[in-house]
């Protein structure tokens, strides 16, 4: 069994990968997801007895609580860490004064800087102490122990044991400073997802017998009659029932354009009324919404956690000891080749251990791929996970179906070859179908078969008024024995026959996207080296009706079943991105090295397939979300080298006395705040 727990005041990555740890040793737990930025916690669990016991782990844990999934959060003050610095500064500044003038005894100036440590370092020293006591229950856990808070007390108690009082009081102060912009930091692009939560509406009008009700969305059920009004959200996913209005897409799409909607058409929830009040019906409730499903894939994302994320996690784990150790030889060894000169090295080795906190990388790294997965929903591209940002950096082959993909999937009759009994048979048969195709016979009225039955990449199989009807393609026909003309033309014929006898075709009009050309053509700009399209229809049809594409190969004539076998060939070429309806193209998706579903908020099936879902259900989006993940993955790049590489250089420096104590946290401090700001590039708008 799965849970997923919202919390607050988890605001450290390596308390996030401290309470990880502690819910992995529960026994009956597994996948263990703890995101501080997120602030939720994600697990498996085989007993109520292991949940019980996981929920007092979290609760428990220093200040973390548990709070309702559908409690607004309130924005973070900070107010307590800006108290204790500011308390901190108030008792160090006149210290560092009185030193300067060499003023009075000394120790009145030690005991100023005695009061700053205890203002800033009293929640290092608390949470110091408690690690300790967890390190050593049910066992030893080195990682415990060892964190960037025991890190801290030991540098600041070894420079008061030195004398050296002035920068025992900084490195607190400097510490907590850097804690501080840390949790701003991460508390902005948390907030940016949070904002998300703007999509949902507070209340809806549902019309009624007796008149107009105000209640919440949650309460709608499908079928209900809502009122919704200029500026109002649309509350659930609703059909448009009598008139037209416009429609304010940007929250679902992330583009600023109106969309028009008329009779019979989509409300999408999360989007705005910006015509007159109209009157819908529910389709979906609130839970099952496009603005639910955005929200639940956009921070379900963090437990899917890239390659990068997890070698941190793991590289932490084993860094910090192999750091603690070299500090302490460090402070022992050479000193006893230089006749017991402890006073010189232990300083150098407190530098080597302050310079070596992971921070940087632990924190900088989750933040980049969660705000890349953020920046991406903006524009209407919604990732599973930050693992699927890196597999989509580096596609080199694209693969489109043709239906509903490449085209508008909006069919209808263009012609009728045989006359009007032709289109009535074809109707009755396709009434009983789930194929897109069968839209183009729904304005018709006519008597539904008997039975019928889907024939898989052919057609359909039907009794009509006691007599067979085959209804689908020139191959169907050809299995059959029944001989009928070839098509000619870019329309999709659609052959009928009745008791082995052919009667004619029914010819359907799909166009190409607006936006296909240009978005294919931008895709290949972004790196991709190959276009193709996978499509059961005739190549004949294929190559008209794709005609203005830029694509380098058409593979026609396909059917289910060959389709990913296509697939795996075109994966030689190098990783495969598969773009699809999300319902008929599971198997290529599924062999396929990242899946998209094209503009599938409202079906289960394209979101369970796909790595990724265009909610906007524009290709135009797709390059977007091609550079948002090469940009990602860059951005991470550069952290673990900026951060490896600066770390390297202040841990070296601080080997042969080069810097002192208080230089130290300042260079922790900046590596991580330029991580932090460089990570939040992502936030920017992809053009």
């Amino acid at each position: 069994m799965q849970k997923l727990i919202r919390i607050k005041n988890l605001d450290c990555a390596a308390c996030a990968a401290e309470l990880q740890e502690e819910l992995e040793r529960i026994g009956g737990t597994e996948n263990v997801s703890v995101d501080f930025v997120t602030q939720r916690v994600k697990f498996e669990y085989d007993t109520q007895k292991t949940l019980e016991q996981a929920i007092h782990t979290i609760s428990h844990f220093e200040e973390v609580e548990i709070i309702d999934g559908n409690a607004p959060r309130k924005k973070e003050r900070h107010l307590k860490e800006i108290i204790s610095i500011a308390v901190a500064l108030a008792f160090f500044i006149p210290a560092l004064v009185l030193e300067l003038v060499n003023a009075g005894s000394e120790w009145i100036p030690f005991g100023l800087y005695l009061g700053a440590f205890a203002a800033a370092g009293w929640s290092v020293v608390w949470n110091a102490c408690k690690n300790v006591v967890k390190a050593f229950k049910g066992g030893f856990h080195l990682s415990l122990l060892l964190d960037e808070n025991l890190l801290m007390l030991i540098a600041a108690a070894g420079a008061f044991a030195l004398r050296e009082s002035m920068e025992g009081g900084i490195v607190m102060i400097l510490y907590q400073i850097g804690e501080l912009l840390q949790s701003v930091a991460v508390g902005s692009s948390r907030g940016a997802i949070t904002r998300l939560m703007e999509l949902k509406s507070d209340t809806a009008i549902r019309i009624t017998e007796n008149g107009q009700e105000e209640i919440s969305p949650e309460e709608l059920q499908i079928g209900d009659k809502v009122l919704i009004r200029k500026g109002d959200k649309i509350p659930a996913d609703c059909r448009l029932l009598e008139g037209e209005t416009s429609l304010d897409t940007k929250s679902i799409t992330g583009e600023a354009y109106l969309r028009e909607v008329g009779a019979g058409g989509e409300l999408l929830s999360g989007c705005v009324n910006a015509g007159n009040a109209v009157k819908a019906e529910v389709v979906r409730p609130a839970s099952e919404s496009a603005a639910a499903k955005i929200l639940e894939l956009v921070e379900n994302s963090a437990s899917q956690k890239a390659k990068p994320e997890k070698f941190i996690t793991k590289f932490a784990r084993i860094y910090t000891p192999v750091v603690v150790l070299i500090a302490i030889i460090v402070a022992v060894i050479p000193p006893l080749f230089q006749g017991n000169n402890f006073s010189e090295w232990i300083p150098r080795a407190l530098n080597f251990l302050v310079i070596s906190c992971p921070c940087a990388l632990i924190i900088s790294v989750p933040l980049t791929y969660f705000s890349g997965v953020g920046t991406l929903a903006r524009c209407g591209v919604l990732a599973k996970g930050a693992v699927y940002l890196d597999s989509l950096a580096g596609v080199k082959v694209a693969a489109f179906d043709k239906t509903g993909t490449l085209t508008e999937g909006r069919f209808s009759v263009a012609k009728v070859n045989g006359g009007e009994r032709v289109l009535l048979l074809a109707a009755a048969a396709e009434k009983n179908s789930s194929h897109p195709l069968a839209q183009a016979f729904a304005g018709i009225e006519v008597q539904v078969a008997e039975s019928c039955e889907e024939l898989a990449g052919l057609g359909l199989a039907a009794v009509v008024n006691g007599k067979e009807v085959l209804v689908g393609s020139k191959r169907l026909m050809s299995e059959r024995g029944i001989e009928c003309p070839e098509s000619e033309g870019s329309l999709l014929a659609v052959h009928v026959a009745e008791d082995g006898n052919y009667l004619g075709s029914v010819e359907i009009e799909d166009k190409v996207r607006s936006e296909a050309a240009d978005a294919l053509t931008t895709l290949k700009n972004t790196g991709i080296q190959k276009i193709a399209v996978l499509t059961g229809d005739t190549r004949v049809r294929a190559e008209a009706s794709l005609s203005g594409l830029p694509v380098d190969e058409i593979c026609a004539e396909l059917l289910p079943q060959e389709k990913p076998e296509r697939a795996q060939k075109l994966k030689e070429e190098g990783a495969l991105l598969y773009v699809g309806d999300g319902i008929n193209d599971t198997p290529v998706m599924t062999v396929s090295d990242v899946s998209v579903a094209m503009g599938g908020l409202g079906s289960d099936a394209a979101i369970e397939a796909s790595d990724f879902v265009l909610a906007s259900d524009n290709l135009s989006a797709l390059p977007k979300a091609v550079k948002g993940a090469k940009k990602t993955r860059k951005i991470v790049a550069e952290n673990i080298i900026l951060s490896i590489g600066i770390k390297i250089a202040l841990m070296a420096l601080s080997l042969v006395g080069f810097i002192p104590l208080w230089a130290a946290v300042l260079g922790d401090t900046g590596v991580m705040l330029l991580a932090v700001l460089n990570s939040m590039r992502m936030r920017a708008k992809i053009k």
